[in-house]
């Protein structure tokens, strides 16, 4: 399959995590084109010790990471709830997933939940169903394509806003002309 992934520029790893329900997506990069390489969830709630979890975490997105070779990964970050212990197992759970991925040498990028929501939909307080509506048509995917388990949009929600991030202009410590960019960026122009 290696050979397969390797047809595109880049591959983003995106991550939404959880204590009961993981989801994870892979995207493809090529040009300007997007692919959906896999989305899905991993089941944690069968599980009654938080431990054996957090082992299961650690082992899927490793797995990941060795099937698909993803260049970069972007995971959503906790958000502030009201419950201190579903915040620390949250944090866990995420800690843990950025754990495998470092450990092969994935860089990894932080997004906070509205600013994934507004890079997708235009709206920093969008449902998750919402978010999943508008992947579906950004990405032209099939109704059969979409996930039963919203964590897994979510998780390609965190993947799409990372690349749509990555390709914004980056502003130095010169003037931040859009000349001084196009100088020092040629290959990012668009003939």
């Amino acid at each position: 399959m290696s050979g397969e992934l390797r047809q595109y520029d880049k591959i983003i790893i995106g991550i939404d995590p959880g204590t009961n329900v993981m989801g994870y997506a892979l995207l493809g990069v090529k040009d300007k084109s997007l692919g959906v390489l896999a989305m899905g969830v991993l089941r944690l709630n069968k599980f009654d010790d938080h431990y054996m979890r957090l082992h299961h975490i650690y082992e899927r997105v490793a797995g990941l990471v060795e099937e698909f070779l993803p260049d970069e990964m972007a995971i959503e970050a906790p958000f502030f709830g009201k419950n201190v212990q579903s915040m620390l197992k949250l944090g866990r759970a995420q800690g843990v997933a950025i754990a495998a991925a470092l450990s092969r040498q994935v860089p990894i990028t932080e997004y906070e939940p509205r600013k994934i929501k507004m890079a997708i939909t235009g709206n920093g307080a969008a449902s998750k169903e919402q978010v999943a509506a508008m992947l579906q048509r950004l990405l032209a995917l099939s109704p059969d394509d979409m996930p039963q388990f919203l964590d897994a949009t979510d998780a390609l929600a965190a993947a799409l806003c990372h690349h749509y991030e990555s390709q914004k202009p980056v502003k130095s410590h010169g003037s931040g002309s859009w000349k001084d960019f196009v100088a020092h960026h040629p290959d990012r122009l668009a003939r």
